[in-house]
């Protein structure tokens, strides 16, 4: 299906096969159909990841897989004052039931977020990559615990004033709803303009996402890039 996928996708003159290990060689977002599929292969570096999230791509593939790059349309977005919050969960946020903390424990939650039952596209490749886009500061974890164990938490990647959330996870009930309020009231107060969820799905439609064209979000995702906010400070 792979070899399909790349003869459909790719123009005779573009080998996907052959994409260099350290190269930008992507079809351009406004120019990919609505499947999104704008390259394979290559590698997961801090230099190439940052590339694709400035361009409005991300990478999604399963163990043993070669590297697959999405640029999908439409495109799933949360507005940052546009959060879902329940009574129900503002009620557990005021109980003092869980700590928060931020950046702790990032190996941890992502960890969190690939143990599935129903399978998982983090893969290991992926955690060693993103752990050392948490060294460089562009990706952010929160972390929920309970009497000293991380109960649920999320992850992302944060450029300008862009936050792509990749996932999140629960240990116990809501916990990964509380850790991405407290996500949120840290970009509104820093000032960011852009949350992406990338696809859209029940779960995070009721938290408030919906979808936009691919040629919005890139207008989006450029006036993000462009302010200068800080995650960590």
């Amino acid at each position: 299906m792979l070899d399909w996928l790349m003869e459909t996708l790719f123009p005779p003159k573009m080998d996907a096969h052959a994409v260099p290990l350290e190269s930008d060689v992507w079809l351009r977002p406004e120019d990919a159909d609505s499947f999104g599929l704008v390259g394979i292969g290559g590698v997961l570096s801090v230099s190439r990841l940052l590339s694709a999230y400035r361009r409005g791509i991300f990478p999604m593939y399963e163990e043993g897989e070669p590297i697959c790059w999405w640029s999908p349309d439409p495109r799933a977005v949360i507005d940052i004052d546009g959060l879902h919050v329940s009574r129900r969960l503002n009620r557990l946020m005021r109980s003092g039931k869980f700590e928060v903390t931020f950046d702790q424990n990032f190996v941890g939650v992502m960890k969190g977020c690939a143990n599935r039952d129903e399978g998982t596209w983090i893969t290991n490749e992926m955690l060693e990559s993103y752990h050392e886009l948490h060294d460089s500061e562009y990706a952010h974890s929160v972390e929920v615990w309970r009497d000293g164990e991380l109960a649920g938490g999320v992850y992302g990647v944060s450029i300008g004033g862009f936050f792509a959330g990749e996932s999140m996870f629960s240990r116990e009930r809501d916990a990964s709803k509380v850790a991405l309020v407290h996500l949120f009231e840290r970009l509104r107060n820093r000032g960011f303009e852009l949350f992406d969820t990338q696809l859209l799905n029940e779960h995070t439609e009721r938290l408030g996402a919906y979808e936009i064209s691919r040629s919005e979000y890139l207008q989006r995702l450029r006036c993000a890039l462009s302010k200068e906010c800080s995650f960590r400070s």
